[in-house]
């Protein structure tokens, strides 16, 4: 039997990836635009709160199990900076140009260019659950002045891994879901819904 998961997203490649994963455990994953919700509002100060935030507004308004995640990148030079504000770091409307050259110019004067990315993934079986699976997972790095690469995007291409000495912008797509911190969320995730 399947069962009608609303992912709080309307990302092509997220839901693409969720659908995968979660394909072998009876779920088929929809977008939440499917169902004409709009998206939630994202006011608390932890990446765990607003993915709880989104997946109970998903749960709500279509009566079904939700799937959401909240993630960014955090800076330790900068106090976790830019963290939940990833997306809006520079402010409206988003932008990944402004956003990194933000990052980059905050950064200049710290000799610390250490960062990590972080993902919490937040399940709901209906929109009051008491008891919502969650997930994280967390991607070690650092930022560099100039941009790499040609894949991913947001701050990937700023986004160094010392280990193999290229941003997540020249990783292959399979090697970055493989390595990444939503990747490993959702392998923790997967692995609580057994």
């Amino acid at each position: 039997m399947t069962t009608k998961l609303v992912l709080a997203s309307n990302n092509a490649g997220k839901l693409k990836e969720f659908g995968q994963l979660l394909a072998p455990l009876g779920f088929e994953v929809h977008a939440q635009r499917e169902f004409n919700v709009p998206e939630a509002e994202e006011p608390h100060p932890t990446f765990v709160e607003n993915a709880l935030a989104k997946a109970r507004h998903a749960a709500r308004l279509t009566g079904l199990p939700a799937l959401a995640d909240d993630s960014g990148v955090c800076v330790n030079a900068l106090g976790g900076a830019p963290g939940v504000h990833s997306a809006r770091y520079a402010g409206e409307p988003k932008s990944d140009e402004r956003n990194n050259r933000k990052l980059v110019d905050d950064l200049a004067a710290h000799g610390d260019k250490s960062a990590y990315y972080y993902c919490v993934l937040v399940f709901v079986r209906h929109a009051e659950d008491p008891q919502p699976l969650i997930a994280e997972g967390r991607w070690d790095g650092e930022i560099i002045a100039e941009p790499r690469g040609e894949g991913g995007f947001g701050y990937d291409p700023y986004f160094l891994l010392p280990a193999s000495g290229k941003t997540v912008a020249e990783l292959d797509a399979d090697e970055k879901n493989r390595l990444s911190h939503r990747g490993q969320a959702l392998r923790a995730l997967v692995e609580k819904l057994k």
